[in-house]
């Protein structure tokens, strides 16, 4: 797997955390595909990343944190997850490892799907 992924990944990650939403949309293609893991679902394309967000962030406080990468026989990126959400006053609600697998496109991310790490 190309390093180029993993570093596309860790600055997509590090801006999210930083709630910088242009920094993040700017390792995605225009029409992303991306998992919506607070609400279910799918969203489509930088503005309905934009507002998801912005609502998402006015709920509750993640920060996601990439632990490791796995390339799949298919081309996909598989990102091992630290993810840590907390409400708005500070009370823990996840804790845990997930997965989020990517795929890309010219370089930037094409799409990102959640799957559960099974203990």
């Amino acid at each position: 797997m190309s390093n180029q992924f993993q570093d596309v990944i860790r600055k997509a990650y590090n801006a999210f955390n930083e709630r910088n939403i242009d920094k993040c949309l700017s390792t995605m293609q225009e029409d992303v595909q991306w998992s919506k893991a607070w609400e279910g679902g799918y969203i489509s394309g930088h503005d309905e990343i934009r507002h998801y967000w912005t609502r998402q962030w006015s709920e509750i406080n993640p920060k996601v944190d990439p632990a490791g990468f796995v390339e799949r026989d298919n081309g996909s990126l598989e990102v091992l997850v630290k993810q840590n959400v907390k409400d708005l006053q500070g009370t823990l609600i996840f804790d845990g490892l997930v997965k989020h697998v990517y795929t890309f496109e010219d370089g930037l991310i094409k799409t990102m799907d959640i799957e559960l790490v099974e203990n």
